[in-house]
């Protein structure tokens, strides 16, 4: 998704706590289904893990995403991942990312959120699939180029803006994504992220009321409980 539209998300998302907890915990369940329950050999489970403590969710809750996750005292979770393509206004792609324990309920709960889009519109080609890390340095100096190349990262997108950290998107290959991320911690990246995703390979530039549709409807999408992502090619 776009740098800019990410940070405004990040802004609005801020205040909608419960809904945050409920997409956290659902992504360590997750986690934990499809790998290990021990945060230590399960890297997607710790990032799930860490991203959760930073919303100040109890250990007790994590602790149970991951029993619920693993099937631990009978309760196994049945969610999977279901991805649907459109168009929002002004022919912005979206690819929305779902964790989901009936699509029968959840497919036409997404597309009757796509009023003013373009619903089922094939987009996946203008993403690239892979790993993306969020991630900050408190040195500004830092040069998060460099830091790429010496991490193993295919690319970064700069992080503009920041007055006493430098910070970056790195872009990894699918595989490399959580050695890449270790790697950046090791040479004092803070990482913020890291998880597979859908990086736009051009994005749409929008302003004034054009940019305000265009971000009310991600946020009807994003307030939706099965909605756990959103890619979407806007700067």
């Amino acid at each position: 998704m776009g740098r800019q539209w990410l940070q405004k998300n990040k802004t609005i998302t801020a205040n909608k706590k419960a809904k945050i907890t409920t997409k956290l915990v659902r992504e360590i369940t997750i986690a934990a289904k499809m790998g290990a329950a021990d945060p230590d050999m399960n890297p997607r489970l710790a990032m799930a893990v860490e991203a959760a403590r930073k919303q100040s969710v109890s250990n007790d809750t994590i602790k149970r995403a991951i029993q619920k996750g693993s099937g631990e005292g009978g309760d196994g979770a049945d969610y999977e991942t279901v991805l649907y393509e459109g168009m929002a206004p002004h022919n912005v792609p979206v690819i929305v990312e779902c964790l989901t324990e009936n699509r029968n309920r959840t497919g036409p709960d997404v597309k009757s959120l796509f009023k003013g889009g373009q619903f089922g519109s094939k987009v996946t080609f203008l993403f690239d699939h892979v790993g993306i890390i969020d991630a900050t340095h408190d040195d500004a100096g830092k040069d998060p180029e460099e830091a790429a190349i010496e991490c193993g990262a295919q690319d970064v997108v700069v992080q503009e803006g920041l007055e006493e950290q430098a910070g970056g998107r790195f872009l990894t290959d699918v595989a490399d994504l959580y050695a890449v991320a270790d790697a950046l911690k090791g040479e004092g990246w803070a990482v913020a992220s890291a998880e597979l995703g859908y990086h736009p390979k051009d994005h749409v530039e929008l302003d004034g009321d054009a940019l305000q549709e265009v971000e009310a409807f991600f946020e009807k999408l994003e307030d939706h409980d099965d909605v756990q992502k959103l890619h979407v090619g806007l700067k």
